[in-house]
């Protein structure tokens, strides 16, 4: 069974920036596009980013797109989102997951493993 374990998130202060990355194990990772979404209480996960296996697509939510960026290593098996211009509205759990299938990107249904999750908070 694939785990994911995402480090990184923490407090900043808004305009500043984040990195998160996410370790994977337990499966073939060059393999498997990958996708980072984002979760706040009383609200679904949302789309955030997301992968192609090779690393040449990526995929961003409108809200982040010129902010983030995704990028992975599969020498390492880690995925990352550097996150920049940081807004209090970017404040969530931040999730990695793995799409071992073939489809969508965009739903958390398209995505079968995910990781524990990584609070980041953007004060204003």
């Amino acid at each position: 069974q694939a785990q994911l374990h995402e480090s990184g998130g923490g407090l900043v202060q808004a305009g500043g920036s984040l990195s998160l990355s996410c370790a994977a194990s337990q499966l073939t990772f060059e393999h498997y596009a990958m996708g980072w979404f984002r979760q706040t209480p009383g609200k679904a996960r949302e789309f955030v980013a997301a992968i192609t296996w090779s690393g040449e697509g990526t995929m961003y939510a409108d809200s982040v797109k010129g902010r983030f960026t995704v990028s992975r290593d599969n020498a390492k098996n880690t995925v990352s989102l550097q996150m920049s211009n940081l807004k209090p509205e970017d404040t969530a759990v931040y999730y990695c997951a793995v799409r071992l299938g073939t489809g969508g990107y965009y739903y958390p249904g398209d995505y079968e493993y995910w990781g524990q999750g990584t609070q980041v908070t953007v004060s204003s």
